[in-house]
């Protein structure tokens, strides 16, 4: 018998499933595959040794109270120094031990849980809405809960699952370090199944931690203090801080329903009332992470932009002959650059990330006839660049200099290697890959904005035909903004910053 007849797909064989208590056994919620199984079965996600393998990681839907159970029709024998692959083995690092009992056992805890019915997430609630007319929850809670750390601890396989080349996190740290980290979990609000039942079942998770800030401003100014001896002691939520989001999590049966943008805006929102924090950042973010940001940030954003009347000048010499070559790009001309950072700071958004929000706003005030993607004659745009008639021809000519500009700045070091005609050309590619990236989620917005708009028409409609108020539930809030167009980066648009939050190429954490 050859290898390949004992061999199956890892991620097949893993199944997920979501219980609850039922009126006479346990009920099956949903069930789902994992995404990844390498970090467990290694790179090639293949398990040898079964045939008709199940392996079956079940989780009570309130508390994640884990049970693992492995069934196969038939198991290879060993044959010299070749073995079937030790499941218990080889699962036992990533499942918490409590996972490893009798399958009636933990039927029978999770259908008499004598806390179910009292089960309240840990923490505090943070925000509730409703969409398509089911309730949710969000709740945040310090690591240092132990309320907070069994939780988290019972997810954190779905770390390895779901969250390309992300690490679980390590609970058993000192407190004072366990507090730097803030666990936002997504519940939401079920009828009972049982008069002893939760009424919560988790939906998905974020974790959070503060990053310290040095402001060197500020130790100047503390350095000429005469602080007191012995100093007080100081909790790392006193102090100044970058605030970076390290995992998040939709579970597979909630996913495209706005749950992800719901949660990123209440972390956000944090974030900015929060004065110990300076910024927003974001660990190795995925494309799929980076479509639902984009899409939170455009519209947090943009009524600022729209406030502040941001636009590209069109004319940035002003009197100055039209013949002139400029040597560099007016930015300071070109763009309110001091309204721009006043937005950003009182935002927190950081510096890269506003960039892209910034030029993708400013990109869409430019009328798509203008634009590479409506089919601007770009021949005759960089014979005249910026002595164009149309004004939105140069407004376009200037974007896509200020576009260069950054990334120039932020890939100096690889460019100055190539020739000036390869860096020319690299330099054009990005750019031009860039907007694409751009017009995709601006055309995702305008048809949400349509959409919406013509939802609100209608609702007006039946309002003054009824003569009453029409409230559309899952128009209140982000809800359903998460789907957006993935940003088609495909060059050197990495941007690693020193916070490393904004790199495409990366591997996932998020």
């Amino acid at each position: 018998m050859s290898d390949g007849d004992w061999t199956c797909d890892a991620n097949d064989a893993v199944q997920l499933t979501i219980v609850q208590p039922g009126e006479q056994k346990v009920n099956t919620l949903s069930t789902f595959h994992p995404q990844f199984t390498y970090p467990i079965f290694g790179d090639d996600e293949q398990i040898f040794g079964y045939k008709g393998l199940i392996i079956r990681l079940r989780f009570a839907a309130h508390d994640l109270r884990p049970h693992i159970h492995i069934s196969y029709d038939e198991k290879f024998k060993p044959v010299g120094d070749t073995a079937a692959l030790d499941l218990i083995k080889t699962v036992e690092p990533f499942v918490s031990e409590e996972a490893f009992t009798l399958l009636p056992d933990y039927e029978k805890a999770v259908q008499e849980d004598e806390h179910a019915k009292e089960f309240v997430p840990p923490g505090k609630l943070v925000h509730s809405y409703v969409t398509r007319q089911r309730k949710y929850e969000i709740w945040a809670g310090s690591l240092a809960d132990p309320k907070v750390r069994q939780l988290l601890d019972r997810a954190q396989v779905f770390v390895s699952l779901f969250i390309e080349a992300g690490t679980p996190l390590i609970t058993d740290d000192p407190i004072w370090t366990l507090e730097r980290w803030t666990v936002y979990f997504v519940y939401e609000k079920v009828e009972p199944p049982t008069p002893t039942a939760s009424q919560y079942s988790i939906v998905g998770y974020a974790t959070t931690y503060r990053w310290w800030y040095y402001q060197k401003d500020s130790m100047k100014e503390r350095a000429v203090q005469n602080d007191p001896f012995p100093a007080p002691e100081i909790r790392p939520a006193q102090l100044p801080s970058r605030l970076r989001i390290a995992q998040f999590l939709i579970l597979p049966p909630h996913q495209g329903s706005g749950h992800g943008t719901h949660l990123y805006t209440i972390i956000h929102a944090a974030c900015v009332n929060d004065p110990t924090i300076t910024e927003l950042t974001v660990e190795d973010p995925n494309e799929a992470f980076d479509a639902l940001r984009d899409t939170a940030d455009y519209h947090i954003l943009r009524p600022e932009f729209l406030k502040h009347k941001v636009d590209i000048n069109p004319d940035p010499y002003g009197t100055q002959s039209k013949k002139q070559r400029p040597r560099r790009v007016p930015t300071s001309t070109l763009i309110p650059t001091k309204v721009l950072h006043d937005i950003r700071s009182t935002f927190k958004i950081a510096s890269t990330q506003f960039a892209h929000i910034m030029e993708m706003f400013l990109l869409g005030r430019i009328p798509s006839k203008n634009r590479l993607a409506g089919g601007a004659n770009m021949s005759r745009l960089l014979i005249k660049k910026y002595n164009a008639e149309d004004p939105n021809d140069r407004r376009y000519y200037w974007w896509r200099m200020l576009t260069k500009q950054r990334l120039y700045k932020r890939h100096r070091d690889v460019l100055i290697q190539l020739d000036m005609s390869d860096r020319v050309q690299k330099l054009e590619e990005t750019v031009t890959n860039v907007e694409e990236g751009y017009n995709a989620l601006l055309s995702v917005f305008d048809a949400r904005e349509d959409a919406l708009k013509a939802k609100e028409d209608e609702s007006d409609e039946l309002a003054a035909s009824e003569s009453t108020a029409v409230v559309g539930e899952d128009s209140a809030g982000p809800s359903g903004k998460e789907q957006g167009a993935k940003r088609k980066l495909v060059v050197e648009d990495e941007d690693d910053e020193e916070e490393n939050d904004d790199s495409a190429s990366k591997r996932a954490k998020v």
